[in-house]
């Protein structure tokens, strides 16, 4: 398989951007949780991101990344958009609304830019980790360079932990 095929829409992004970034990929035939990836691949739990997508009152779509063991806060992630509620978009729907499938939805090159808020846990990371785009890929890049090519926010979005 040539580099060229492994290019997704996320990595011809920071690609334009000139963004620097890794990937790896690993065997992956359907869905599996962030942990399950982290682990597999060896990485740092409190470096790997998920990707959520919400659905705002207004009816708008929003994308939030965070911790892969957080819970999203569904208040703190409205107001961090400004809208009076948010819901998790329906799994059936992922693919409709952002050009991904679940498991490789990345805030990456949706297919419309949403407004997008990633946790401000990652900030001061040195480095994260986020899906490449696809089923069996991972991106690692600076939260910085993930916050420009998502155009993206920093906010609080998660639930304290107990």
């Amino acid at each position: 398989m040539s580099k060229k095929e492994l290019k997704t829409n996320a990595m011809r992004i920071l690609d334009r951007n000139k963004i620097p970034y890794e990937y790896q990929t690993y065997e992956c035939e359907e869905f599996v949780d962030g942990i399950t990836v982290a682990d597999h691949l060896g990485l740092p739990h409190d470096h790997v991101y998920k990707t959520l997508v919400t659905t705002g009152k207004s009816g708008g779509h929003y994308v939030f990344v965070l911790p892969i063991a957080a819970e999203l806060d569904l208040k703190k992630a409205a107001k961090a958009v400004g809208e009076k509620s948010v819901e998790m978009l329906h799994v059936k729907d992922i693919t409709a609304v952002t050009g991904y499938v679940r498991g490789g939805c990345t805030a990456i090159g949706m297919k419309k830019q949403f407004p997008t808020v990633i946790d401000e846990s990652a900030e001061n990371l040195e480095y994260m980790y986020v899906s490449g785009g696809k089923l069996g890929m991972q991106i690692r890049l600076k939260p910085d360079d993930l916050k420009r090519a998502a155009r993206a926010e920093y906010g609080q979005i998660t639930k304290e932990e107990l």
